[in-house]
Protein backbone atom coordinates (compact mmCIF):
# COMPACT_ATOMS: atom_id res chain seq x y z
CA UNK A 1 0.00 0.00 0.00
CA UNK A 2 1.27 3.36 -1.24
CA UNK A 3 1.13 6.64 1.50
CA UNK A 4 -0.36 8.28 -1.57
CA UNK A 5 -1.83 6.17 -4.53
CA UNK A 6 -2.17 8.82 -7.22
CA UNK A 7 -4.58 5.86 -9.40
CA UNK A 8 -6.84 5.29 -6.13
CA UNK A 9 -10.43 6.46 -7.93
CA UNK A 10 -10.83 9.34 -5.05
CA UNK A 11 -7.89 11.30 -7.37
CA UNK A 12 -10.14 10.73 -11.05
CA UNK A 13 -11.62 14.38 -10.34
CA UNK A 14 -8.79 17.11 -11.36
CA UNK A 15 -10.53 19.61 -8.32
CA UNK A 16 -9.23 16.95 -6.01
CA UNK A 17 -5.94 16.55 -7.33
CA UNK A 18 -5.30 20.20 -6.97
CA UNK A 19 -6.99 21.20 -3.19
CA UNK A 20 -4.74 17.73 -2.15
CA UNK A 21 -1.65 19.93 -3.56
CA UNK A 22 -2.68 23.91 -3.22
CA UNK A 23 -4.07 22.83 0.46
CA UNK A 24 -0.77 21.59 2.42
CA UNK A 25 1.25 24.22 0.19
CA UNK A 26 -0.94 27.30 1.22
CA UNK A 27 -0.81 26.08 5.05
CA UNK A 28 3.28 25.73 4.61
CA UNK A 29 3.43 29.34 3.47
CA UNK A 30 0.90 30.46 6.29
CA UNK A 31 2.87 28.95 8.80
CA UNK A 32 6.53 29.84 7.28
CA UNK A 33 5.37 33.89 6.52
CA UNK A 34 2.63 34.36 8.79
CA UNK A 35 3.08 32.46 11.95
CA UNK A 36 6.73 32.56 12.06
CA UNK A 37 7.56 28.90 12.13
CA UNK A 38 9.71 27.90 9.56
CA UNK A 39 9.84 24.05 10.52
CA UNK A 40 5.70 23.52 9.67
CA UNK A 41 6.16 25.58 6.93
CA UNK A 42 8.75 23.67 5.42
CA UNK A 43 6.96 20.41 6.22
CA UNK A 44 3.61 21.51 4.49
CA UNK A 45 4.99 22.53 1.68
CA UNK A 46 7.25 19.37 1.34
CA UNK A 47 3.67 17.55 1.53
CA UNK A 48 2.51 19.51 -0.87
CA UNK A 49 5.62 19.11 -3.38
CA UNK A 50 5.17 15.13 -2.88
CA UNK A 51 1.59 15.20 -3.28
CA UNK A 52 2.23 17.22 -6.53
CA UNK A 53 4.74 15.09 -7.51
CA UNK A 54 2.88 11.61 -6.91
CA UNK A 55 -0.90 12.93 -8.72
CA UNK A 56 0.54 14.89 -11.43
CA UNK A 57 3.68 13.19 -13.09
CA UNK A 58 3.49 9.42 -11.49
CA UNK A 59 -0.02 9.19 -12.10
CA UNK A 60 -1.14 6.37 -14.87
CA UNK A 61 2.52 5.26 -14.73
CA UNK A 62 1.86 1.69 -12.60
Amino acid sequence: MKFLDPNDRFFAQAWVRWLTVLAPTAWGLFEFFYVGSPFWGILFIGAGAYAGWMLFFQRGKD
